[in-house]
């Protein structure tokens, strides 16, 4: 219990501390609240729009978690051939440096063209490229860098190729698979409210977040940014839990 709470005090005081800055200088400063509304009023307007935001929020989750599927499948994938044929890696590699580094603003309306502007699979294109390339180049480095006794060793066992990939590339790839996952958690969230930017389903969190802003209603707009911020949170927590229930053995997660 003294650990837990030497742990996880801290990081609260510091929170409610932020929090009663962010009102006093509201306050203070005779801030408008069309500009930046009072933690204590986004509290009220969040309890008064949950209803709204509450549903908002799950369907850009099921956009966000959909397309962190399918990019980080499509990764594993294109890892193991990278990690296996030297070809592919050189084919695949700058595909993936491209596709990293085309912003969102350009992706969102090329993809809802492509499915439709209320399609969510639109939203999840766009989720599945952000996911893609960090857990594609973490899977591959844990692929790759292997220490040589390993597979010495192996090698003197006559262990097959598939044999060598699943009892030490794989394991070993573990640990920079989970650090690339729990990165694509928060660009999943992000990429699918951005998306919802450039239009979708009036339902979607990004649009509600949209319209309230254009309206200038801002408590509304930071009710739902909330939404998302504890979407958010909650799907890392998930992968954190995945990541231990795989790889308990790992040092980082015995010394934690």
């Amino acid at each position: 219990m003294t650990t837990w709470l030497g742990r996880y005090l801290p990081a609260a005081g510091l929170f409610v501390a932020g929090l009663a800055v962010w009102e006093a200088f509201v306050v203070v400063f005779d801030i408008q609240g069309f500009l930046l509304p009072r933690p204590s009023v986004i509290a009220g307007t969040f309890l008064r729009e949950l209803p709204v935001v509450v549903p908002a929020g799950l369907f850009t989750l099921r956009e966000a978690v959909g397309g962190f599927a399918m990019g980080a499948v499509l990764a594993v994938l294109a890892a193991l051939a990278t990690a296996r044929w030297s070809l592919v890696r050189e084919g695949i590699l700058p595909f993936a440096v491209a596709a990293n580094s085309t912003p969102i603003i350009a992706l969102a309306p090329i993809t809802n063209q492509w499915f439709g502007i209320t399609n969510p699979l639109s939203k999840m294109t766009v989720v599945a490229v952000m996911v893609f390339f960090p857990v594609m180049i973490n899977m591959v480095r844990g692929l790759t860098e292997v220490k040589t006794s390993e597979l010495e060793l192996m090698r003197s066992y006559a262990a097959r190729p598939l044999e060598v990939l699943w009892k030490v590339r794989i394991p070993n790839s573990l640990p920079f698979l989970f650090s690339a996952l729990k990165v694509g958690t928060a660009l999943s969230v992000i990429g699918a409210i951005v998306a919802e930017y450039f239009g979708g389903s009036r339902q979607a969190l990004g649009v509600y977040i949209s319209q309230q802003a254009a309206l200038f209603h801002f408590a509304e707009a930071w009710a739902a940014i909330i939404v998302g911020s504890v979407m958010g949170i909650g799907f890392y927590a998930v992968v954190l839990a995945a990541e231990r229930l795989a790889m308990p053995w790992h040092v980082s997660l015995r010394s934690g």
